[in-house]
């Protein structure tokens, strides 16, 4: 996580509290666009609280609040665990030897059935067989339509 989104997150709890920020991301450095999600569905009317809430952030960039869609990021373990059994995409940081893969070990994006999220690291079923990839070496992840 981020510091940006570990700031959202600090300045959502109080206002916000059953707001989940699940991806906070900056675009050219100038837009902010933050995926949020909560028990009751996100409308228009909490993006726009969320908006206010980041009032301070507002002065810096602009801000794009939205839902997180059909395309889900994933960037908690329990992100990861709440999706086993779901189509998923996953872009690592480079190939690393710690990605265990049964074949085409040197990829960089693998897409297949999430199978397993432990608090180290999610198993992938994908075309070329099981792949383990560690956390701290996943860049971006999200779930793909079925």
């Amino acid at each position: 996580m981020t510091p940006l989104q570990r700031e959202i997150e600090e300045r959502l709890a109080a206002r916000e509290p059953d707001v989940e920020v699940l991806l906070a991301e900056l675009l050219g450095g100038e837009t902010l666009r933050v995926f949020i999600d909560h028990p009751d569905g996100v409308t228009l009317a909490l993006c726009e609280r969320v908006t206010t809430a980041l009032g301070e952030l507002r002065e810096r960039y602009a801000i794009e609040v939205s839902s997180p869609g059909i395309e889900r990021p994933l960037t908690k373990p329990d992100h990861f665990r709440r999706f086993v059994g779901r189509r998923a995409r996953v872009r690592t940081r480079g190939v690393p030897s710690d990605i265990r893969a049964a074949a085409a070990p040197s990829r960089r994006s693998y897409t297949g059935e999430l199978v397993g999220a432990s608090d180290t690291e999610i198993t992938l079923a994908a075309d070329e067989g099981l792949v383990t990839i560690p956390y701290a070496q996943i860049r971006r992840s999200n779930l793909v339509e079925e």
